[in-house]
């Protein structure tokens, strides 16, 4: 992983969520803005075509992942959680390949999916727990009226099960 991470509602750190970043300053960590939880809510009863799954969609955790040139993020299952709730990721500044496998292992059979600045990608059920991840930033790919001259911001909103 390449990447730079920034958390709100809960600190993710290998193998554990905690309240405050212990392994970054150990300040406590912000809370999931309402307009955040708001776009995961409606993401989500657009995704699954239900408005009431997007009521009952409570994400307590958003994970601000910043991708320089040349960053990825490996294969891998998002599993620290305790419930299977939908994942929401937002894709915003350059392109990506977004690779979405399987759950039982980091191997083919995989999609790789051409993510652009704007683009929502929502899983769950049991695609919850698929291998999942970045191969490839597209270099130069992002509008200028964006604001990020160069890079990708993905917003990854998910709730863990543990609020």
């Amino acid at each position: 992983m390449s990447v730079q991470t920034v958390c709100l509602g809960w600190h993710w750190q290998p193998y554990k969520y905690t309240r405050t970043a212990d392994d970054v300053n150990g300040a406590p960590v912000a809370a999931v803005p309402d307009w955040l939880v708001d776009l995961g809510r409606t993401a989500v009863a657009s995704t699954y075509g239900d408005p009431t799954a997007g009521e009952r969609y409570t994400p307590d955790t958003a994970l601000i992942n910043f991708y320089e040139e040349g960053a990825r993020m490996g294969m891998h299952q998002d599993k620290d959680e305790r419930c299977d709730a939908p994942v929401v990721s937002l894709s915003v500044g350059q392109s990506c390949i977004f690779r979405f496998g399987n759950s039982e292992n980091r191997n083919k059979p995989y999609t790789d999916v051409e993510l652009h600045s704007g683009d929502l990608f929502v899983f769950g059920g049991e695609s919850r727990f698929a291998y999942h991840g970045v191969p490839k930033v597209i270099a130069g790919s992002a509008s200028p009226d964006i604001g990020l001259p160069s890079g990708r911001l993905n917003i990854t909103l998910r709730d863990t099960g543990m609020s």
